[in-house]
């Protein structure tokens, strides 16, 4: 398949283009000095400043931090698989931007009939064609709009245009689609994927583009004896025995894992404390004997596991990836928990101030507490991934704040967060033009130099990642593995 570098040369005149002559510009302070300026020489300098910042935003590769991709190959056994809703132009839409159709009122049986693949692909736009206006300009509903432009040459989605996407779909799904949406469109150097397809950690057949995380949040929610302790053949009758397939799992894949992943503040605050095995051990005889706990012995139990498989991630120092924030899906967010998310991590980093800590999607809606624990904690660091398109107007606003109150050095800036590849590409779109638009306001209200803002990006945008992850030494080892 032939190579185009669309990013960096189609989308970045398209993001400067569309920029214009901001209003703001008519302000005689807003680059901070040489008030006597008039406004035209202003608005030629500050567009001046936005094309050279998106000029470089848009042509430096981003680390992508986090994924949910399922292997290319398992794309192409279609709908059979329990990851892949439809076989067609929907599967754009089935992931995040579902439930703003469900939120905007879609009906259950059409949501049904939208994503079956019984249903012929060009009758589905009937479907959503009552709630695209209302899901079109979310974040979520952009990411696709861009990803239908860039992949399939579609600027607007309609009953003209289903046609051409459905084929658009199909000519791009072939073998390598992969390496071309990711490297070759989205300028993306490697991922870093949390599997959903069952295994702790999986054998991918593209180590040095899909680098992967081992999953710990069955090590100690539940635990999950079936997925976790069966592969391992280790026979269970007491905690010390699951703390050996805990073990198990780190000297086998430790070394090819690029960080650990916990979504377990799905289920509850990320407040674990500090508990001594023999306080549990009675504990974890009763769940073995598939006796139920009270909530207080769960919470033990969990907090005890957890911290083991957090200690061995800092022996192999892995990195421990954390959500916080927003959920995904519809209709449930606890609020009065997640608000709760900051004050927990800077409990976690005061606990194991040698382990490094990344904190997930900024804890929207509660981001700035969370800046206020990378600005305190060495060993905390705050991921963006997803981010921009729960809000990508937050998420400028976040980093905005981030960069003139925390080190810029523990901060990370793009994870898709997408089970399906295609729209990992209108995501970073999004991301690439609310890091250029930051770092533009910063330069025009007088926070940073130019110069600065040009310096920051490759840090931001890759540097980052790289350091915090090891990927020069993971690189070299994954270069290498045989599964």
């Amino acid at each position: 398949m032939k190579n185009k570098k669309l990013i960096s040369r189609r989308s970045t005149l398209k993001g400067i283009g569309a920029i214009g002559a901001l209003t703001f510009l008519n302000s005689k302070t807003v680059l901070g000095k040489d008030e006597t300026r008039t406004n035209s020489d202003l608005i030629s300098h500050s567009s001046d400043i936005r094309k050279k910042i998106f000029q470089k935003v848009f042509q430096t590769p981003f680390i992508d931090t986090h994924e949910h991709l399922i292997e290319e190959k398992e794309r192409f056994i279609g709908a059979s698989h329990p990851r892949v809703k439809s076989d067609d132009w929907t599967i754009l839409f089935s992931h995040y931007l579902n439930s703003d159709m469900l939120t905007a009122g879609m009906p259950k049986e059409d949501y049904d009939e939208f994503f079956s693949p019984e249903v012929d692909p060009l009758d589905k736009w009937a479907l959503l064609e009552p709630y695209w206006q209302a899901v079109k300009n979310t974040g979520y509903g952009q990411a696709v709009c861009i990803t239908l432009r860039e992949l399939y040459g579609v600027e607007e989605l309609s009953a003209k245009t289903i046609k051409k996407v459905q084929l658009g779909y199909e000519s791009v799904r072939r073998p390598d689609f992969y390496k071309h949406i990711l490297r070759d469109l989205t300028n993306i150097e490697s991922c870093q994927v949390n599997s959903l397809e069952g295994a702790p950690f999986m054998e991918t057949e593209m180590p040095a583009l899909l680098m992967q995380d081992i999953s710990i949040v069955g090590m100690f929610a539940g635990p999950d004896f079936e997925q976790f302790g069966e592969p391992t053949g280790i026979k269970i009758t007491s905690l010390s025995d699951w703390h050996k397939v805990i073990d198990w799992w780190f000297n086998k894949y430790g070394r090819y894992a690029v960080a650990v992943k916990s979504q377990n503040a799905y289920s509850r605050d990320i407040n674990y404390e500090k508990v001594p095995g023999e306080k549990v051990e009675a504990i974890f005889k009763k769940r073995l004997d598939k006796q139920s706990l009270t909530a207080g012995e769960k919470k033990l139990l969990e907090d005890h596991l957890f911290w083991y498989a957090v200690d061995m991630a800092a022996e192999f120092n892995l990195p421990v990836k954390l959500h916080t924030g927003y959920y995904a899906g519809e209709n449930r967010m606890p609020l009065s928990r997640l608000i709760n998310n900051p004050a927990s991590a800077a409990d976690l980093c005061n606990i194991a101030p040698e382990t490094n800590f990344v904190f997930m999607h900024i804890c929207y809606p509660y981001y700035e507490e969370l800046i206020s624990i990378a600005k305190q904690y060495t060993n905390a660091h705050i991921d963006m991934c997803w981010a921009w398109i729960i809000n990508p107007v937050a998420s400028k606003d976040f980093l905005k704040k981030y960069l003139v109150t925390a080190p810029a050095n523990k901060v990370l800036t793009f994870g898709g967060d997408y089970i399906p590849v295609e729209p990992v590409l209108g995501h970073a779109v999004i991301a690439r033009r609310g890091i250029a638009l930051t770092l533009s306001e910063l330069v025009e209200e007088g926070w940073f130099s130019l110069e600065n803002a040009l310096k920051v990006i490759d840090p931001i945008m890759h540097g980052n990642a790289r350091r915090i992850f090891n990927l020069h030494a993971k690189e070299k080892v994954l270069k290498r593995v045989k599964w």
